[in-house]
């Protein structure tokens, strides 16, 4: 194993244990000293791959609003609207059960909403809301439409991350979400 490998190893193992660890502390209360006694290090151990516990926030949830961000892009290169929207449904479904966790995190940390309601209004060209309902509900949509696509979009991911479906198995939980999502956007069940 190279040094590089190893660091990666560590950094991953970290970012598992915090994840955990906020799922059952919360962010707040989850301190840096816990993670290290989680992964029998010391603190100076953990400022070596970051320098607060915010890093350590982000690098946990940032790579699932990336994930979403590339799933979006890549539902818009489909020629028809149908081929869009059903790409965009699949693959958000799919980061909502492997990311269950996660999510979880996202619908009841407090912590964690501060930190992707700054990261979906960062400034650039389009943030990750409008892109969202812009792919399901077009350029333009109307008041209800932009609703619609909300209320589907987070009930989805409530539904996703709620503690008392975590023991339905991954393709259970994917069918039953992609049916309640193509229900709500008056898709045909496939």
């Amino acid at each position: 194993m190279t040094a590089g490998t190893a660091v990666h190893d560590t950094r991953s193992r970290l970012l598992d244990v915090a994840l955990t660890l906020f799922s059952e502390h919360g962010i707040e209360g989850t301190s840096m000293q816990m993670i290290a006694d989680e992964l029998g290090v010391t603190k100076a151990a953990l400022y070596y791959h970051f320098k607060s516990k915010d890093e350590i926030t982000e690098a946990v949830a940032l790579p699932a609003l990336h994930e979403l961000d590339q799933i979006l892009d890549d539902a818009r290169t489909k020629r028809s609207r149908g081929a869009q929207i059903e790409h965009a449904l699949g693959g958000f479904v799919d980061l909502i059960v492997r990311k269950r966790t996660l999510i979880r995190l996202f619908n009841s940390d407090p912590g964690l909403q501060r930190l992707v309601n700054r990261t979906l209004q960062a400034p650039k060209d389009e943030d990750l809301r409008t892109k969202l309902r812009k792919v399901f509900a077009g350029a333009g949509p109307s008041l209800a439409d932009a609703i619609l696509v909300h209320v589907m979009s987070a009930g989805l991911a409530m539904a996703g991350g709620a503690p008392e479906f975590a023991a339905i198995d991954d393709d259970t939980l994917r069918q039953h979400l992609l049916d309640l999502g193509r229900r709500l956007l008056g898709r045909p069940r496939r």
